[in-house]
């Protein structure tokens, strides 16, 4: 899907889509400013392959002439009380020299018809205290909910 005049293209990654999903994980350490936990350990390709090719990852890249320019990385979690599901987008990012082109929106956009697809109820993401731009592009697509998060260490 091509979307407005920055002339983007919206694509949802396959099992096949290894290295573009490299590329991904490379914009998401730039646009964070986090290179070491995107690239520092990266994953083989197989393991790649097996996570976009599984039934519980949604991966978006937003290709501009072929460069990965945003993208989004989500997960479907089954639900137990009813059949149904909810999507949580995990990471969502747009390059640099892209923000305010409408990429994220159009992200976002895109994984409602493939949320709808899988029975989900709705698509939830968190933001950072701080993090204005990400608070006011999900304000103005959601309803706000004041939440605590917490990290518990498996060891």
């Amino acid at each position: 899907m091509t979307i407005g005049p920055a002339a983007f293209a919206i694509r949802r990654l396959t099992r096949d889509d290894a290295p573009l999903m490299e590329a991904l994980l490379t914009m998401f350490g730039e646009a964070f400013d986090d290179a070491h936990t995107y690239a520092g350990a990266r994953p083989r390709p197989s393991y790649l392959a097996s996570l976009l090719g599984g039934d519980s990852f949604i991966a978006l890249a937003a290709l501009k002439h072929g460069a990965v320019v945003g993208g989004l990385a989500a997960y479907e979690l089954k639900k137990f009380e009813r059949e149904r599901s909810e999507v949580y987008i995990y990471d969502l990012a747009v390059a640099a020299a892209h923000r305010r082109e409408g990429v994220a929106t159009a992200l976002i956009e895109a994984l409602k018809p493939i949320a709808a697809r899988r029975g989900a109820w709705v698509i939830y993401v968190q933001a950072d205290l701080g993090d204005d731009p990400a608070i006011a592009l999900y304000s103005k697509l959601g309803a706000r909910e004041d939440v605590l998060h917490f990290d518990i260490p498996v060891s």
